[in-house]
């Protein structure tokens, strides 16, 4: 698969899944970047879920929890903070 077609796959995967991860407790974003690993950015692209802050996972309850992958797309949890509009 080109790097073009990896791309595409990652953003229909997000188009199906988008609004059951924003209905997650503390996700405040979904998107597509790459993966970030002990604070860099890899070369590997993912779809990333956006949250505000890391629960640990047994604070989570099954429907809380973000899946690793998703139709063997990685899905990458990154911590943005609170979004706000101006």
């Amino acid at each position: 698969m080109s790097k073009n077609d990896e791309w595409d796959q990652i953003r229909r995967v997000k188009a199906r899944h988008e609004a059951d991860l924003l209905r997650k407790r503390n996700v405040v974003g979904v998107g597509v970047g790459r993966r970030e690993v002990g604070g860099e950015m890899t070369d590997q692209p993912c779809l990333v879920v956006m949250v505000e802050k890391k629960v640990p996972l047994e604070e989570l309850t099954p429907e809380d929890r973000v899946p690793s992958e998703l139709e063997g797309v990685c899905v990458d949890v990154q911590v943005v903070g609170r979004i706000k509009a101006l």
